[in-house]
């Protein structure tokens, strides 16, 4: 059901709408309405991000996707709301909670080329486009000879700028370098000519992972233990940790800085890397802990993030959020 306003008894999901926010929040929708045993709304609401035109970083980064959202809850206009986690700020909002993070979808980054191109084969000269400075930056340090191309838009228009990908689009571009987990929710996988390898472009923190916030004082019978049940512990821990590397950098979203977690057993290890704009100067940490809970995850990443600090990772990137 899709409606503008709640009916009794209904939780009221809050998206974007675009097609991957919509496909995305009647995901988690379903799956929290099933275990609250309750109706679903979908309720839509217009961002600054789906207004504003130019790069993410002139109009603010990946937050102004996020602030109308957060309001339409602090209004009660819904009662919860789906993000894509990677583009949530790193600090809390006041009065809102992160109640459930689901499991997490692809976390790499995937190259949608002209001909079944990979990023191996794409010629010098190539026309490359991204919204993102950590990819853009990870692309120049792995293929300097390529031509990186700042683009916006949702993923069909993305993928419309690769010869050949869309009949009757502009096909300006050699490839575009997209999150494999949007494509892969909107069925859009077989545009993937390559899944990028960590080890060749790290993700973004909490790339692949959704955040389902809700009010801290929400009570709704059902709801809270529907979001608690619905929260993925290993994915938790993870993010938590990715994004305790941003947060002690005091880098925005947009920074060219990419992190990836995993959990194996009781031990997180987690790797974070941290570009110059153009790509000539990376600077890439490990390191690992065991981690039970979201305290001892974000501890690691503050311990990653300050080993990148005492490294120079001030020196090379611009970390001002």
């Amino acid at each position: 059901m899709d409606t503008q306003a709640g009916a009794t008894g209904a939780i009221r999901v809050g998206t974007r709408g675009s097609a991957l926010a919509m496909t995305q929040t009647t995901t988690v929708a379903e799956r929290v309405a099933d275990l609250a045993s309750l109706p679903y709304e979908l309720v839509r609401i217009r961002t600054e991000g789906d207004v504003l035109r130019g790069s993410l970083s002139q109009i603010g980064g990946t937050g102004v996707f996020v602030a109308a959202l957060r309001d339409a809850l602090l209004e009660e206009r819904c009662d919860i709301a789906v993000h894509s986690l990677k583009d949530l700020p790193t600090l809390p909002a006041p009065g809102l909670t992160v109640a459930s993070v689901p499991e997490r979808e692809d976390v790499r980054d995937a190259l949608c080329a002209r001909d079944g191109l990979t990023l191996a084969t794409l010629p010098d000269g190539a026309r490359v486009g991204t919204g993102s400075p950590r990819r853009a930056a990870q692309l120049r340090a792995a293929r300097p000879g390529l031509d990186v191309v700042d683009i916006r838009g949702n993923v069909d228009t993305r993928l419309g700028r690769v010869a050949g990908l869309v009949i009757g689009a502009p096909g300006d571009l050699d490839a575009v370098v997209l999150a494999a987990a949007g494509l892969i929710r909107l069925g859009r996988d077989d545009a993937i000519t390559e899944l990028i390898d960590p080890a060749v472009m790290l993700p973004a923190p909490g790339q692949g992972a959704l955040a389902v916030e809700c009010r801290e004082a929400e009570d709704t019978p059902g709801t809270r233990a529907a979001l608690a049940a619905y929260d993925h512990l290993p994915t938790r821990l993870a993010v938590t940790a990715e994004r305790a590397v941003l947060l002690q950098l005091e880098a925005g979203c947009a920074a060219p800085i990419g992190a990836l977690a995993r959990l194996q057993g009781e031990e997180l290890a987690l790797e974070a890397v941290v570009c110059s704009l153009d790509g000539r100067s990376i600077l890439r940490v490990t390191r690992s802990a065991p981690v039970t809970d979201a305290v001892a995850a974000a501890r690691l990443g503050v311990e990653l993030a300050e080993e990148l600090l005492a490294a120079g990772a001030a020196d090379i990137a611009p970390l001002s959020s």
